[in-house]
C-alpha cells in the first residue's frame, strides 16, 4: 500500500506587506486547503516560494504548523540546496513529529545519478527515521530522475525514499515500483495517472482546484461516471498559460488582498495577463466562489 494517497496541494505561502511570512494566514490559508477536499498539504515546495524564504521564517512556521489541527496531513518540502541546511531542517522538523519530506536536488550545479544517491545518502545516513518523497523537475532544478537512479534509491533505502513527485513527467507511466507513491505533478495527469496505478497528485493548482481534484478522485475510486475531469484538466491548462505562483497570487488576491503580496524575484501577472486570465476562467464557469468547503 501506497505510504501517502490521494490530493496533495502545493501550497502558497501568505505574505505580509513588507514581505514577511506571516504564519497565521499561512497555517490558515494550508488548513483550509484540506477543508476544501486535499488529502493533505505540501509546504515550502516551489509554490511555496520556498527557495525565496529565509531559514528562520521557515523554522516559526514549521513551529505554528506542529500546533494544526491537521499536522499529521503535512509534508514538509525543505526548498534548499544546502544539505547541511537540508539535514538541519528536517531534524528541527522531526523535533515537532513531522516525518515526511519533499525534497528536490540542489540548483545550479550540473551533476550524474550517482552525485544525486550520494545527496540522498548523506541525509538519510544523517536522519535514518524519515520518509521522503524525491521531487523530480528538471526545469527548477536542471535535473531529471532517470528510472535507474530511483529504483536505486529505493533498493537502497526501501523504509526511506517512499514516492516521487513527478513534474518532469517522465516517470509516472512506466517506472513501477512496489509499494511506492508515484504523484504526477498536474491535474491534467491525475485520472490516467490513477488508471496506470499513480497515487494522486501533488499541485500547484490545488490551492484553487481541490475540490474539482477531489471529486475526480473519488468518482475514481467509487466507480462513478467521471463528470469534472474535463473542467479540471480546463482550469490548469489555462493557468499554465502563466506562470503558476504569479496566476495563483493574483487569482486569489480576489479573496483577499493580502495574497498580492509576493517575493522578488516573482511577480503578480501583468494587467493584460490578469485580464485574459478571468475572461477565460469565467468561459469555464470558475471562479473564487468555486473555493467551497467539501461537506
Amino acid at each position: 500500500m501506497s505510504e501517502i494517497k490521494g490530493i496533495y496541494a502545493a501550497s502558497l505561502s501568505v505574505l505580509d506587506s513588507n514581505l514577511a511570512l506571516n504564519n497565521e494566514r499561512t497555517v490558515q490559508h494550508i488548513e483550509n486547503l484540506i477543508n476544501i477536499g486535499c488529502h493533505g498539504v505540501a509546504v515550502f515546495g516551489s509554490t511555496g516560494q520556498s527557495q525565496l524564504i529565509s531559514v528562520s521564517e521557515k523554522i516559526q512556521l514549521i513551529n505554528s504548523l506542529s500546533e494544526s489541527k491537521y499536522k499529521d496531513k503535512y509534508i514538509i518540502g525543505t526548498g534548499l540546496n544546502s544539505l547541511t541546511e537540508t539535514i538541519n531542517l528536517m531534524k528541527i522538523s522531526k523535533s515537532l513529529s513531522f516525518n515526511y519530506f519533499l525534497i528536490m536536488p540542489p540548483a545550479y550545479y550540473k551533476y550524474s545519478d550517482n552525485d544525486v544517491i550520494n545527496f540522498y545518502t548523506r541525509i538519510i545516513e544523517e536522519i535514518n527515521n524519515c520518509k521522503i518523497i524525491l521531487y523530480n523537475f528538471e526545469k527548477l532544478c536542471g535535473y531529471k530522475f532517470s528510472k535507474n537512479c530511483v529504483e536505486e534509491l529505493v533498493k537502497k533505502f526501501p523504509k526511506q525514499i517512499i514516492g516521487l513527485k513527478d513534474s518532469s513527467y517522465n516517470l509516472f507511466e512506466d517506472l513501477k515500483i512496489k509499494n511506492f507513491s508515484m504523484m504526477p505533478g498536474s491535474e491534467s495527469k491525475l485520472l490516467k495517472g490513477l488508471e496506470i496505478g499513480c497515487s494522486g497528485i501533488i499541485t500547484a493548482t490545488c490551492n484553487v482546484t481541490a475540490p474539482l481534484a477531489r471529486k475526480v478522485f473519488d468518482d475514481f475510486y467509487s466507480g462513478k461516471d467521471q463528470t469534472a475531469n474535463k473542467k479540471l484538466c480546463d482550469v490548469r491548462q489555462v493557468f499554465e498559460k502563466y506562470n503558476l505562483i504569479s496566476g495563483l497570487h493574483t487569482f486569489m488576491s480576489q479573496k483577499d488582498k493580502i495574497y498580492l503580496n509576493i517575493l522578488p524575484i516573482l511577480s503578480l501577472l501583468s494587467e493584460n495577463d490578469k485580464k485574459k486570465l478571468f475572461e477565460e476562467l469565467q468561459k469555464l464557469d470558475f471562479n473564487i466562489n468555486n473555493l467551497k468547503v467539501i461537506k
